[in-house]
């Protein structure tokens, strides 16, 4: 079960890649939360933001349908699976579980197509790069491993001979909570319970900057679409947007209300991030001015670092969230309704991402379920 509580933890612990760029260890319980000062500067949002929306000049778009249905449960794991990224391209399901294993699933029929063994400890995230070729994962052993999708190795480096295997990421002092690789695939972000977040070059293996970001653990981090900008969120309550070349923060979020954020993404077109929290809401920020511009709620988050992302149905965007009771929603960006509710998981559902029509899910039942959209 994630920790936030995570799902990956090696005991009993219970954090897209998501259209728009993108643990659970069975259970921690935040740390107490204190407010910490913004480097730079800082924005209090007190309610949701009253502008009015932009003016309507195309004819009004057919609504947002989405029809995702059971598909493929994959089996496997042996404990929770705290995080589930399909590929980029699609074709590719990655599973991260507290049995401290990363396993690749063809997307299309389920078939297990590998195990990616290694890690010491349960394994709480998992990362694509945009080619679908490398996968990164993160560990409760407070190591980051870079595996080749094809060989199922550990990849190597560009510094090292031909055939020299990349050593694990080290540098962190704890868990590993979240991980995300800007949209050249050169930079791999990790967040930790160590508060910090880390900026890694993947071609050298090396760190290449240290962000001493909150005054609690790093519980989600994501990179803007055209990897200018990081933003990671904390059980601290901040939101925090970082300039990738110089390691600036140049903005802090935190709603008045200060609840834990567990997890954060860039909307599809750059311009608003995506906070959930801890709280039963999932909150649409404004980064630029600051404001809250939409609160969705429905789902059920109190415990876990549950996550979701973006999905895109024929060129409109909805938001997908996972849920304590083992559902997934989807709202309709815009006008907040619940567009569908959809059953999977027996216990906590730690995780959904979203590639078009393929939805896949991460379970503390131990399992992996797959959906698929059927126009209607």
């Amino acid at each position: 079960a994630r920790r936030s509580r995570s799902a990956s933890s090696s005991g009993s612990r219970t954090r897209s890649h998501s259209p728009v760029h993108s643990t659970p260890s069975p259970s921690r319980t935040p740390r107490s939360r204190h407010r910490s000062r913004s480097p730079t500067s800082t924005t209090q949002s007190r309610s949701e933001s009253s502008s009015p929306e932009p003016q309507q000049l195309n004819p009004p778009r057919e609504p947002l349908r989405p029809n995702y249905r059971a598909r493929l449960v994959l089996r496997g794991h042996t404990k929770a699976v705290s995080q589930v990224r399909i590929s980029p391209n699609g074709r590719f399901i990655a599973s991260a579980s507290a049995d401290a294993t990363v396993k690749i699933w063809d997307a299309a029929t389920g078939a297990h197509m590998d195990t990616l063994v290694g890690h010491m400890a349960g394994v709480s995230c998992v990362a694509w790069t945009p080619d679908s070729n490398t996968l990164a994962s993160g560990s409760d052993d407070k190591a980051i491993r870079l595996w080749d999708r094809v060989t199922g190795r550990p990849k190597t480096t560009a510094r090292k001979s031909a055939g020299q295997e990349m050593a694990p990421l080290r540098g962190h002092h704890n868990y590993i909570h979240c991980l995300a690789f800007s949209p050249k695939g050169n930079i791999l972000a990790s967040g930790s319970y160590d508060e910090a977040v880390f900026l890694w070059d993947v071609r050298a293996g090396r760190l290449m900057r240290s962000l001493p970001a909150h005054s609690d653990p790093v519980s989600g981090i994501d990179f803007c679409r055209d990897g200018t900008l990081v933003v990671s969120c904390s059980t601290d309550g901040l939101i925090r947007v970082w300039d990738t070349s110089t390691g600036q923060c140049l903005r802090t979020l935190v709603h008045e209300d200060n609840p834990a954020v567990t997890n954060v993404c860039f909307s599809p077109n750059g311009r608003f991030i995506l906070a959930f929290n801890l709280d039963n809401c999932i909150r649409l920020w404004d980064y630029i001015s600051g404001s809250v511009k939409k609160t969705y709620q429905g789902h059920c988050n109190q415990s876990f670092a549950i996550g979701g992302c973006f999905g895109v149905l024929d060129g409109e965007a909805f938001i997908a969230s996972a849920s304590e009771d083992g559902d997934v929603i989807l709202w309709d960006v815009k006008n907040k309704e619940v567009l569908q509710r959809v059953h999977g998981h027996e216990g906590v559902c730690f995780w959904v991402d979203v590639h078009g029509e393929t939805m896949a899910t991460a379970g503390q039942d131990g399992s992996v379920r797959v959906y698929r959209h059927i126009k209607q």
